[in-house]
């Protein structure tokens, strides 16, 4: 029999971008992948930049609770610190985004850590949206850049030129991927695009995080 696979999720605890406007985590893309990962029978470990109760981004909250999605909030309501301890045990880690991840993933040692451990051990590495931003700074051991040369996606420049956040983000994810040298790919604004390339997948926006979580399922079961 099989042995159960393990997904490790790392979210944001960041919440505000300027003091009149809150953010956090963008919570479709946690709970769709969450669920289509227990869905698939998955063990999903969650956790986040320093533990406790994970910030929502209020602009993400749906204004009628969504049942489904309810598993996934309550596991929002505790979560533990992400560990250099869990750089093993997995098969895949995922990243969903919120503009938070734009402050407190890039230059986090232990997310660093961990993701570059995932890599250099041939695991699966997931992100959706801004989620992407836990990759920008993520080098092999030997120095090369974790997106060098292979496609990758995210929220685009056009995309977060229409949030009107644009100004006040420290980098824009797309124009960084590309410096890292990442093939950059993507699909019309706001509609669904993920891509995988071996076991690299990222997703577009938040449209795209069931295509994303499925794409991680495909790269673990089926690998490159």
């Amino acid at each position: 029999m099989s042995k159960t696979k393990r997904i490790l999720m790392v979210v944001t605890n960041h919440t505000k971008i300027t003091e009149d406007h809150k953010t956090g985590l963008w919570l479709e893309e946690f709970a769709v992948p969450y669920q289509v990962f227990k869905d698939k029978g998955y063990d999903v470990k969650v956790t986040s930049i320093q533990g406790g109760e994970v910030a929502l981004d209020p602009n993400s909250v749906p204004e009628e609770k969504k049942s489904e999605w309810q598993a996934a909030e309550e596991e929002l309501k505790h979560t533990v610190p992400l560990s250099k301890d869990d750089a093993k045990g997995f098969d895949a880690i995922f990243l969903p985004g919120g503009h938070g991840t734009m402050f407190d993933f890039p230059d986090n040692e232990t997310l660093q850590y961990v993701l570059q451990q995932f890599a250099e051990d041939g695991k699966v590495i997931g992100a959706v949206c801004h989620g992407p931003a836990g990759l920008v700074n993520v080098t092999y051991q030997d120095g090369t850049p974790l997106v060098k040369g292979k496609k990758v996606n995210c929220f685009t420049n056009a995309e977060e030129k229409e949030t009107g956040l644009e100004e006040h983000m420290p980098f824009l994810l797309e124009t960084k991927l590309r410096e890292q040298g990442a093939e950059f790919v993507c699909g019309e604004k706001w509609a669904d695009f993920s891509v995988r390339d071996g076991n690299l997948v990222t997703g577009q926006n938040p449209m795209s995080s069931k295509s994303t979580a499925e794409k991680v399922i495909e790269a673990i079961e089926n690998p490159a």
